[in-house]
């Protein structure tokens, strides 16, 4: 039986430092050497998730986005894609009448591009731009108009609550919205992806893409739940929030105890996984 692993990076994978661990990158980078087949699902980008797994060299396909997209970690290949429709324009116009200036994420011109209006930016949003310095994606654009350009597939707001869970909830039955409180920086995030964009969406594809039969998951968060259902086992981190430890198989050490490496480094059998 094709056994599919997956994992989630912050607060999983990741320790609190925001990177994995020698010990974690011994472990994935041998285990697939012998034949493992491992993924991780992030919300983060390709390029953020490559800076914090950068001891991670193995070909595996990495789900970013929160599933909008599946690349592949060597080639970076885009293997799986989710856009937005144009029904998103109508979003982002409800968005600026409610005085909510997201960043939006699109390929523009072939290129992978995050744009905002600088003169619009909440504090949040100019402490996650700041730790974004030097980043090749970053698009300051002059007018609201310009967040419409490219082939749009990911909307990011930081804002206050008053202002986003409304909007939260007009929109949660019609896009995949998360809406949370950033586990390093403790602002206040709405995200809006296409609606067949989930982890779960992009686990399920790649299941058939790689031919798989069965899937082994690993999570810390509430948006880790809708993945842990469709897993034939799921195992939470110690850390992990109450709620996502109701779906699990088992729970697992910390992820500053490498709990993820650790289960995988135990439970792996060459041929029988």
């Amino acid at each position: 039986m094709r056994t599919l692993y997956v994992s989630d990076l912050d607060g999983t994978l990741l320790r609190n430092n925001e990177r994995t661990s020698h010990f974690t990158n011994h472990v994935i980078n041998d285990l697939t050497e012998r034949g493992m087949l491992f993924c991780y699902a992030t919300a983060r980008s390709l390029v953020t998730a490559k800076k914090v797994t950068d001891g991670i060299s193995c070909n595996i396909p990495l789900i970013v986005y929160n599933g909008s997209f599946v690349v592949d970690n060597v080639t970076e290949d885009i293997l799986i894609a989710n856009y937005f429709e144009t029904s998103v324009y109508e979003v982002l116009n409800d968005l600026f009448e409610n005085q909510v200036y997201p960043i939006v994420y699109a390929y523009i011109e072939g290129k992978e591009k995050f744009s905002f209006v600088p003169e619009l930016c909440t504090e949040g949003m100019g402490r996650f731009l700041a730790s974004r310095k030097g980043d090749i994606r970053t698009n300051a654009v002059k007018a609201v108009s310009d967040l419409k350009a490219g082939s749009l597939f990911y909307i990011t707001c930081i804002d206050s609550q008053d202002k986003l869970k409304p909007l939260y909830e007009k929109y949660k039955d019609v896009f995949h919205c998360v809406y949370q409180t950033e586990m390093y920086t403790k602002e206040q995030w709405l995200e809006i992806m296409p609606f067949h964009a989930s982890k779960a969406n992009a686990v399920r594809q790649l299941k058939t893409l790689l031919g798989c039969e069965k899937i082994v998951a690993f999570g810390d968060g509430k948006n880790d739940i809708d993945l842990f259902e469709l897993a034939d086992e799921a195992y939470a981190v110690e850390n992990a929030h109450e709620d996502l430890k109701k779906y699990a198989t088992d729970i697992i050490l910390s992820n500053e105890e490498d709990g993820v490496a650790q289960w995988l480094a135990r439970n792996f059998r060459c041929g029988k996984g």
